[in-house]
């Protein structure tokens, strides 16, 4: 398929996803979104994609909406946002719910819709130079993007509250403290650092991984014994896995395991 807004490859099993406006500072339009959901579908369908590391063009990781784009659609403009926010929801849940892991590498701003991607990924590597901020309500918008849900079970309800309401800047060290991003490296070493973690996930037990996300994303609505139970059966189901009896056998046999993702 060919995309308008974003570059994506495949590369020894890590689906690379660079969102490419750099003229517009990777905001999102319809474009972009819908490129978005139709990449998210393909890394969810292709058996061949077993992690994957979404990263911004140019200067930045992603403004958040474009602001520019919206006064275009001034007229039409309730009509504009649903179907912006539709595409981008559909892509956000099949991230969330893939089984391969996805990766932030965040450099200069993560605002708006951007910082609610770097929240809905599985780990998020900032570089020292990025920062944060939730932006929303500063164009008397509200968030999107799934950021009421994530933010909240991430840095807890009084911290998203005002992080929301007052649009203050995080640093990339107050975003590591705050739980948003998973480790902060140098600049110069972002992309290095993300493709060598992505590789690592890449070659591991997709299956597993997979059902780990979605066992910790669904226990958030469960109580302790339902929880329990859900992954009493997933753990069951994974013994129908061939990566279950290599992983088993590799621990036994003091080994490096060799997972195919199966």
């Amino acid at each position: 398929m060919e995309y308008k807004t974003i570059l994506f490859d495949v590369q020894d099993g890590v689906a690379h996803i660079t969102l490419n406006r750099p003229e517009a500072s990777n905001a999102l339009n319809a474009d972009l979104s819908k490129d978005l959901m139709h990449a998210a579908i393909r890394c969810d369908e292709d058996p061949l994609i077993r992690a994957v590391l979404i990263r911004g063009a140019g200067n930045l990781f992603c403004a958040g909406g474009d602001l520019k784009d919206f006064k275009v659609h001034s007229q039409d403009l309730p009509y504009h946002l649903k179907e912006i926010t539709t595409y981008i929801h559909s892509a956000i849940s099949r991230f969330i719910r893939m089984d391969p892991p996805v990766i932030a590498a965040v450099h200069g701003a993560a605002a708006g819709a951007g910082m609610s991607l770097a929240c809905i990924c599985d780990i998020v590597l900032a570089a020292e130079n990025s920062r944060f901020i939730a932006a929303y309500t500063r164009a008397g918008l509200t968030p999107d993007c799934s950021l009421t849900y994530f933010l909240p079970r991430i840095v807890g309800l009084k911290a998203a509250l005002e992080l929301t309401l007052t649009n203050r800047v995080l640093s990339a060290k107050e975003a590591f403290d705050l739980g948003i991003v998973t480790r902060v490296v140098p600049d110069e070493e972002l992309i290095t650092q993300a493709k060598a973690l992505a590789s690592q996930l890449a070659v591991g037990p997709t299956k597993a991984l997979g059902a780990s996300k979605r066992l910790l994303h669904g226990g958030w609505m469960e109580g302790l014994e339902t929880q329990m139970e859900h992954e009493a059966r997933t753990i069951a189901s994974m013994a129908h896995t061939s990566d279950s009896f290599e992983g088993i056998n590799a621990f036994i046999e003091k080994r490096t395991p060799k997972f195919k993702g199966e």
